[in-house]
């Protein structure tokens, strides 16, 4: 089995648009990895998540902006003999983007990102009150780095 790296633009689009939820690297206060799994939205290279506006995560963000965050799908255990424990493979397909984090502040902009949050998990409209939008914190993350790749490829077609 082979690993492919996915270069297409559109097929790496595919990948984070089937995906649920994406799991967001950060470094925390003491320089370690954090990562939490969030809700997300995708629109034209940028990554838009929200979160409550204060705690531990806001914290690390605001000493250091950079994030890695993880999109994968497709997953099934597959073999090349189901007697050899090295034979088995996890067949996937992931996306790996790295940016930093800008919070929005603007009330209309923050809307339009819970918009395209919204819009990425149900196809309605919502309203939303000032005071919630105020309560929110919206991360806008520009993939500054994307890479992809499929796992677990025959070395065959079938």
């Amino acid at each position: 089995m082979k690993t492919i790296i996915i270069e297409d633009k559109e097929r790496v689009e595919e990948i984070i648009s089937r995906c649920e939820i994406c799991y967001v690297g950060i470094t925390d206060l003491e320089g370690d990895p954090y990562v939490i799994p969030m809700n997300f939205g995708y629109q034209d290279g940028v990554i838009y998540l929200h979160s409550g506006p204060t705690g531990s995560s806001i914290d690390m963000l605001n000493k250091n902006n950079k994030v890695c965050i993880t999109f994968s799908i497709d997953h099934e255990l597959v073999f090349q003999h189901p007697q050899v424990a090295c034979s088995y493979r996890m067949k996937a397909k992931s996306v790996i983007c790295r940016g930093k984090v800008g919070f929005i502040e603007d009330l209309d902009e923050k809307r339009q990102a819970l918009d395209i949050i919204m819009k990425h998990y149900i196809d309605r409209e919502f309203i939303y009150s000032d005071p919630a939008v105020k309560n929110v914190k919206i991360w806008e993350i520009p993939i500054d780095q994307v890479s992809a790749k499929e796992y677990a490829v025959p070395h065959y077609k079938q």
